[in-house]
Formats: structure tokens, sequence, C-alpha cells
């Protein structure tokens, strides 16, 4: 689902609401979100889950075409914890599928 996905699926669900408050309800949302995640808090939602930041330490990668050695800095990367009734939900609707069978020998 994308952003507009969800504008318009809230639009529908709530015929009161404009396509365009729809829009703005979900952009100050999600800027309220990006901004306490950038200030380092943590977001829990419950029954949905948890975002909150990790920390990656510096270390040496190589330059793929190259093979230099590269030093990547030390960054801060947004991390989401699914609650326990989002994976107990899309746990109960994904169907499983079976692995293929394998060939037989020739």
């Amino acid at each position: 689902m994308t952003r507009s996905d969800l504008v318009a699926q809230l639009a529908e669900r709530f015929g009161q609401l404009t396509h365009r408050d729809t829009e703005f309800a979900v952009k100050t949302i999600l800027d309220a979100m990006s901004d306490a995640l950038a200030r380092g808090h943590r977001i829990e939602i419950r029954g949905f889950g948890s975002f909150s930041i990790n920390r990656r330490p510096p270390r040496v990668g190589r330059n793929p075409r190259s093979g230099e050695q590269v030093v990547i800095p030390e960054k801060l990367v947004p991390h989401f914890k699914p609650g326990k009734a989002l994976r107990e939900s899309v746990d109960a609707q994904v169907p499983v599928e079976d692995p293929p069978a394998s060939l037989p020998a020739a």
C-alpha cells in the first residue's frame, strides 16, 4: 500500500472528510512520526508495533568496483518491530506455500 492508497482508502471510509483533509491528516501524522524519530524518541502504536532508532557502528567495507577498502561512518537507522496482534493477524491471513517438489533423478 502506498501513501496515496492509504489516503484514498481513508477518504472513502470516512465520507465526512474530503480527500484534501485526509491527505493533510496522513501527512501530519507521518511528519510527526518522522520528527519524533529524528529527535531520538520511540514511537509505540498499540496493536500495531513500535518504531525506534538503531545505531549502526562505523565499519570498514569494500568498494565493489575497485576492491578498495572504504570506511563507512556510523549511522542511525529507523527500526520497526511489529506488535503481537499484527504478527498474529498477518500469520493467520497469509497462506503458507509448500516448498516446490524436487525433480526426479534423471
